[in-house]
């Protein structure tokens, strides 16, 4: 697969991407290390974080006034001059996030808490939900900051940005996005 953002992956490169790894986005000093639960073909095609089109973590991240402008997947270098980071609950590459076991959540989310006591981000925000309840066996969990700290890093729960969440549109996901930045900025 080449590089680019133009580049798109043929069937064969996402059937090829299957439970491979991307590497993190991550540096010491971060403001928000922002954590998907896995990431999906396309990123294990592209080696990008969020590269499927119709993802809208990187819309959301922009329309939230956390990037200057709109990042493209193969941009997300840029990331760490800004103060932010990605990474994942789970490593492996998967078609859909359902197929991670809960066992693999809950590996993942004890080697998350290792990442985070390694950097010291001052926010820890999961993108999805269903994930963290699962990593960290919080059942009754909700959207927005958390009780919880991994150390003095504080954790905040946002909404998947997958286009699957029909739950969020994109002016809501970035309204949530939006609230984390406005408390990381005055914090």
């Amino acid at each position: 697969m080449g590089s680019g953002s133009s580049a798109r992956p043929t069937p064969a490169d996402l059937a090829a991407a299957q439970d491979k790894t991307v590497p993190d986005v991550i540096g010491p000093g971060l403001h928000v290390l922002f954590c998907g639960i896995n990431p999906g073909l396309w990123s294990g095609a592209t080696g990008y974080h969020f590269a499927r089109p119709g993802n809208r973590f990187w819309p959301a991240l922009h329309r939230s006034g956390f990037t200057p402008r709109q990042l493209r997947p193969d941009e997300q270098q840029e990331m760490l001059g800004l103060g932010l980071g990605i990474t994942n609950v789970a490593a492996r590459t998967t078609a859909k996030a359902e197929q991670l076991t809960a066992d693999e959540l809950r590996a993942g989310g004890r080697a998350l808490v290792d990442r985070v006591e390694q950097y010291r981000p001052r926010v820890l925000a999961v993108l999805g939900i269903g994930a963290y309840r699962t990593a960290f066996g919080r059942p009754r969990t909700t959207i927005g900051p958390q009780t919880e700290r991994i150390g003095e890093t504080a954790i905040w729960v946002l909404p998947n940005p997958s286009g699957l969440n029909a739950h969020y549109t994109l002016d809501a996901l970035a309204a949530e996005f939006r609230a984390l930045r406005e408390v990381v900025e005055t914090g």
